[in-house]
């Protein structure tokens, strides 16, 4: 059983270590946003959305489409009921807390970033809570605005057996958000 769960943990490891290097080789993210998104760029290639990197943690992932127990299986996802970055409303990323076991030493002011096809998303972590999994209230967004939301299991020691979840809050600094009143 345990050599069967060691052997699956590195196959999922391995498969998201070649995303983030496909990520990288592949994809040149633009310097400068377009004033308008082409729609066809806000989907998934090869079942990946975009990147998130988390300087402060040296951390970067390739982030799928999907919150699954398979998608999240090998690294972070992206909830497909939420907007895509540069969208107006709250972009929702999950992972499991094997992933992100040293996200809870994030900070207010603190930097996280969306990588996507069509440009570079610069969002400052606004605070953090303990939430029961049914929370879906998370994701959306208490104002208009650009946010980013990141989920995962909590107590992050706990595993599969984990009751709760931990939710970081973000909000996009760059490119400076235009609201809908501004088009």
């Amino acid at each position: 059983m345990i050599v069967s769960f060691l052997y699956v943990n590195s196959v999922a490891v391995a498969d998201q270590q070649r995303l983030d290097q496909e990520w990288r080789q592949h994809v040149t993210v633009p310097q400068v946003v377009p004033p308008r998104i082409d729609p066809a760029l806000q989907q998934p290639v090869d079942g990946v959305d975009f990147a998130i990197q988390v300087p402060k943690l040296n951390y970067f992932a390739a982030v799928r489409e999907g919150v699954s127990s398979g998608v999240l299986y090998g690294g972070p996802g992206h909830y497909p009921e939420t907007p895509w970055p540069g969208d107006l409303g709250t972009v929702g990323v999950a992972a499991h807390n094997v992933y992100w076991i040293n996200f809870p030493e994030l900070k207010v002011g603190d930097e996280v970033d969306l990588q996507t096809r069509y440009g570079l998303y610069r969002y400052r972590v606004t605070g953090a809570r303990i939430v029961d999994p049914s929370d879906r209230t998370v994701l959306v967004p208490q104002s208009g605005g650009h946010h980013l939301t990141l989920t995962t299991c909590w107590p992050l020691w706990a595993g599969a057996f984990a009751t709760q979840r931990y939710v970081i809050f973000t909000d996009q600094y760059y490119p400076a958000p235009v609201s809908p009143q501004q088009n």
